[in-house]
């Protein structure tokens, strides 16, 4: 059964980091582009960013440019998210996903 589970999520202050992680088991990891989506109270989930196989090339969402980081370890089975300069609008369950399978979801709590 394929699993992914996150961690790294919990309460911050404005402008702190966070690192998010999320292991994959029982999937073909490393052929795959890997996803972090996140879905704030009464919103629609939206994407935040992807890298593809091998790593070389990732996208984000917008307002997220220059403060996170997606990237991989493909030995390790998991793909992380680095975020910096935290804002209160980032709060939010941080999902990862591939190709059709959900995690968990970790909640991020950035206050003012």
């Amino acid at each position: 059964e394929v699993q992914l589970v996150e961690s790294g999520g919990g309460l911050v202050q404005l402008g702190e980091s966070l690192t998010l992680s999320c292991k994959v088991s029982d999937f073909p990891f490393s052929s795959y582009t890997a996803y972090w989506y996140r879905q704030a109270p009464g919103k629609e989930r939206e994407q935040v960013a992807f890298v593809n196989p091998g790593g070389a090339h990732t996208k984000y969402l917008e307002s997220v440019k220059g403060r996170f980081t997606i990237s991989r370890d493909d030995a390790k089975s998991t793909v992380y998210l680095q975020m910096n300069s935290l804002k209160p609008e980032d709060t939010a369950v941080y999902f990862c996903y591939v190709p059709i399978h959900w995690g968990q979801g970790t909640q991020v709590t950035v206050s003012s």
